[in-house]
């Protein structure tokens, strides 16, 4: 898919994008019924609504595109590494939408051939809607305000996005070794955005995460100058045969990941 139209479809998953986030928005702070998956983590009515919105309308958006979902287990045969698909998490960070906090996310990407290469990431709580991706830029809306953005140069300490309920001795060790470093806290996928809006320099996950939780930041993130790799330097991969990321260093510069 060419720049252009990447550009034209992402227009359209900003419409689709506030359709699913409004629908968070109607059962938000209602204390709606809480249940868990088979692996602990929690699921509400609001990350079915909006998976629901989503499938159906990118769907429709691409019909031979398919569409997989944290939320549908099935989906997960469409996950390949060639060819393409969408790859979307209805409520990246639910549990910050239980606590109230407002730091949960929409997250939609497109991925072609292993790669993510459109990325929207909507947090309607605060009406802050990312989008971008690798080769045609990044933006970002909060209400009715677009601005594009780009990744910070250095100034003074670096600026890590610590992630409070992961921040395991693996991690801290790794920002240690930064030398004088700020933190910035953030919640769900607003911890890539923090990076591309140039607010932060780095955000190091050296704990678990899966595919769905970093396509649409990574892509966002590297229209905005920025890389999302590996311990070893490589890009994350999409579509692998393990849904699970290996552990990574999204930053404005890859030379932080050296630390």
């Amino acid at each position: 898919m060419r720049g252009a139209d990447r550009t034209t479809l992402l227009e359209e998953l900003t419409r689709i994008a506030r359709l699913a986030g409004d629908a968070v928005m109607a059962v938000y702070g209602v204390g709606c019924a809480v249940e868990h998956k088979g692996d602990l983590s929690p699921v509400t009515e609001a990350d079915l609504a909006a998976h629901c919105i989503l499938v159906n309308r990118l769907e429709a958006l691409l019909p031979d595109c398919p569409v997989v979902s944290e939320e549908d287990a099935a989906s997960q045969a469409h996950r390949r590494g060639s060819g393409r698909f969408w790859l979307i998490d209805p409520l990246d960070g639910t549990k910050e939408f239980i606590a109230c906090n407002g730091e949960f996310t929409v997250n939609i990407g497109l991925i072609e051939e292993g790669r993510s290469v459109l990325g929207m990431v909507y947090a309607p709580a605060i009406d802050a809607l990312y989008r971008g991706g690798p080769g045609i830029g990044a933006w970002r809306s909060i209400g009715a305000q677009t601005s594009a953005i780009q990744v910070g140069g250095a100034d003074g300490a670096c600026r890590v996005v610590a992630s409070k309920s992961h921040l395991n001795a693996e991690t801290q060790a790794f920002i240690d070794r930064l030398g004088p470093v700020s933190l910035v806290q953030a919640g769900s996928s607003l911890k890539f955005c923090r990076v591309a809006e140039g607010r932060a320099d780095i955000y190091p996950r050296l704990a678990p995460t899966c595919e769905w939780d970093t396509a649409a930041a990574q892509a966002i993130l590297e229209g905005a100058g920025g890389v999302v790799l590996d311990l070893q330097g490589r890009p994350l991969r999409y579509g692998k045969p393990d849904v699970r990321n290996p552990s990574f260093i999204a930053t404005r510069d890859a030379a932080l990941r050296l630390a």
